[in-house]
């Protein structure tokens, strides 16, 4: 008989999926027409499934619980006093929909409290969690507020934020609505009252005792870097057993606030939902626009007028669409400059669906060339005429001219409206760093890492010296060295290339390049030679044999950089312990061991100390033992340490090995600018 009754839950449509007991603390709601929810005030569940906590009723509240109270106090034999706060994540998709574009009442929130019943909670502004005593501790709440009204009584920073609330409406800490990108630097802004749907994840961690608030568009991938981050102890606010679920409250203005799913657990993650089975929300035609149809119809006449003689202007706009920027001066570069039109046709219009990535240097998307149906990768950044882009498109040309079975081919430009456009082939892999950093659960082996090692130190000779010109590449990482079909690595991403004469000397210009990669004398000096190309490749090859990240925080939040650290090691004798746990010691031992010793002396502080990459070849393929580390052979901390105490702040030449390196300026202060490109 119970599993009959299950059977027939089931196909009622699916809009409730439990992936376990709600006892147990887990449960996901597609939809919530099969929800056994609790539900007060203006709360209710309409026919599709839709939750809705506020109707267009003015100055009331709405409530909606998951009825079975929830053990949050890991106990274990202790007293309520020194029981832990249990781990729990939820994630929920809401939208906020108003008659008015641009304008809504009062937010949502997210609530962990001791009981359903909020009573004695005001509407308005107080978002039915409390009244205008404002909280005490005894309230024992935990509340995550999505707030669309900036209430200078609640300190709060804007209309638009997110905030973590501890019993009372003055925010713990709260940001404005957004997201950020996969760098962790680019920030995109959010209208929690867009009308849009869009998705929240709240985790907490009890044995770290941190809480996290995630906030992206709906059917987005969830950001890796969260929007709010905050230290807190719960076992000191909530109590055994709590009630989760959602409280909203109206205000003024007509306003719905819905919950399209919803999910939750403890101890682990929250069961993923399900776009495709979550409710649609309502179609709205907001005050405004009905304003502007009643206008709109009696100017029929015109608007037919109008359309002929848009007719007439499409021919205009389809040219202007395309148009590019070129002059006089390019026309020799003609082979290597792509048409703006046929980049638009290969991305589909540069669609959000063939985004790669995007950070501070711009977007990258993938496309297909009509015609030839070549995969190609389209980098799209922003350009100002006044800083020497004819030289710089020289350049790019010239880098075209390349051709190594290691460099990932760039096939040429295009410049429109102040952006420049790159164009360069497609690898099928992707980048190195997201199997350095097993993001997608992907890994590489041994074999597979040393010879992309290999593979990158053949393409550094080739432009450091068997090439026409000397090329330095200037930003030597994981994440731009990709991975063809056969898994081969390909350095790529030639936008801060600079390129002289054998036989001349590299000319002074601003620092370019990623952190934790810049040689110290690049800093201090902003001259880039091959020896700085070969100090970034010194600490690629610890990255990929460490699968760490060339500075990460420690303990206390200091910077630890992965030289120093490996550096460490090999003065402790223990230098095998720092190859990536993703091994499992499935390693050639001499072989590591080699890597590791050349990418300290890759990054030795004295450029001189440094091997030309000709040598790093003849090391990689064994036909020279690596030398053992000079004996002056600071780490970072050290040198800046010594400058700190009053040594001298520079880095003294070095014609020998054996001279001592007093200082270092601090890579920690250096400003990374951008030369035009």
């Amino acid at each position: 008989m119970p599993a009959l009754l299950l059977l027939l839950l089931l196909s009622m449509g699916g809009e409730l999926v439990s992936c376990s007991s709600a006892d147990e603390g887990q449960f996901a709601f597609q939809g919530f027409a099969a929800a056994n929810l609790t539900l007060d005030g203006l709360a209710a569940v309409m026919p599709n499934g839709l939750l809705a906590l506020t109707n267009f009723t003015l100055q009331t509240k709405g409530h909606a619980f998951n009825p079975t109270p929830l053990r949050f106090l890991d106990v274990n034999g202790a007293t309520n006093s020194t029981a832990v706060a249990r781990s729990f994540s939820t994630s929920f998709v809401f939208a906020i929909v108003s008659n008015y574009d641009g304008l809504s009442d009062q937010g949502l929130a997210f609530v962990v409290a001791p009981t359903t019943n909020l009573s004695t909670a005001i509407a308005g502004q107080y978002l039915g969690l409390l009244n205008a005593t404002n909280g005490a501790a005894s309230d024992h709440m935990l509340a995550v507020e999505l707030d669309t009204i900036m209430n200078p009584e609640f300190r709060d920073i804007n209309s638009n934020h997110v905030g973590i609330n501890v019993n009372s409406l003055i925010s713990r800490k709260a940001k404005p609505a957004g997201y950020y990108g996969d760098d962790g630097a680019t920030f995109r802004d959010l209208m929690l009252n867009s009308r849009e749907p869009m998705q929240v994840w709240v985790d907490y961690d009890g044995q770290a005792r941190q809480l996290n608030v995630t906030l992206a568009p709906a059917q987005e991938p969830r950001p890796r870097y969260p929007l709010l981050s905050e230290a807190i102890d719960l076992s000191t606010v909530l109590t055994d057993t709590m009630y989760v679920g959602f409280s909203s409250s109206s205000g003024v203005v007509s306003t719905h606030h819905y919950v399209l799913g919803w999910s939750f657990s403890l101890d682990g993650p929250a069961p993923p939902l399900d776009f495709s089975k979550l409710p649609a929300l309502p179609r709205v035609v907001s005050k405004h626009r009905s304003m502007i149809l009643a206008l709109v119809l009696p100017l029929a006449t015109v608007l037919i007028i109008a359309a002929v003689l848009a007719a007439a202007s499409f021919f205009v706009w389809r040219r202007r669409r395309f148009a590019e920027v070129r002059e006089d001066w390019e026309d020799e570069f003609g082979p290597h400059r792509f048409a703006y039109k046929d980049l638009f046709r290969a991305t589909d219009g540069f669609k959000n669906g063939n985004l790669l990535g995007a950070g501070g240097f711009g977007k990258v998307y993938k496309g297909v060339l009509p015609g030839s149906n070549l995969e190609i990768v389209v980098k799209r950044v922003s350009h100002d005429s006044r800083q020497g882009i004819r030289e710089f498109i020289a350049e790019v040309v010239t880098i075209g001219r390349l051709r190594h079975r290691n460099l990932a081919q760039l096939l040429g430009y295009c410049r429109r409206n102040g952006e420049l456009l790159l164009v360069y082939d497609y690898m099928e892999n992707g980048s190195l760093d997201k199997y350095l950093y097993n993001n997608n659960g992907a890994t590489l082996d041994w074999p597979q890492r040393y010879w992309i090692i290999k593979g990158v130190a053949s393409s550094l000779l080739y432009l450091h010296e068997d090439w026409e010109q000397v090329v330095i590449h200037r930003d030597i990482k994981a994440s731009n060295v990709l991975l063809d079909k056969q898994m081969n690595g390909r350095l790529g991403d030639f936008g801060l290339a600079r390129l002289y004469d054998h036989g001349t000397d590299a000319q002074t210009t601003h620092v370019v390049g990623t952190m934790g990669y810049l040689a110290p004398e690049l800093v201090r000096t902003g001259k880039a030679t091959p020896s700085t190309d070969v100090f970034a490749f010194g600490v690629f090859l610890l990255e990929v044999v460490c699968g760490r990240r060339p500075i990460e925080s420690g303990q206390h939040n200091n910077r630890v950089m992965l030289v120093d650290w490996v550096l460490e090691h090999h003065h402790n004798g223990s230098i095998i312990d720092t190859v990536d746990p993703c091994l499992m010691n499935k390693f050639n031992t001499d072989e590591v061991t080699l890597v590791l010793k050349l990418g300290l002396l890759c990054t030795h502080p004295s450029p001189n100390v440094r091997p030309p990459v000709q040598k790093v070849m003849q090391y990689l393929d064994g036909v020279q033992l690596v030398p053992d580390l000079p004996s002056t052979y600071m780490s970072y901390s050290m040198l800046v340490l010594m400058e700190n105490e009053g040594f001298d702040s520079y880095i003294m030449s070095c014609p020998s090995p054996g001279m001592t390196i007093c200082s270092v300026s601090d890579v920690s202060s250096a400003t990374i600018l951008l030369d035009g490109r």
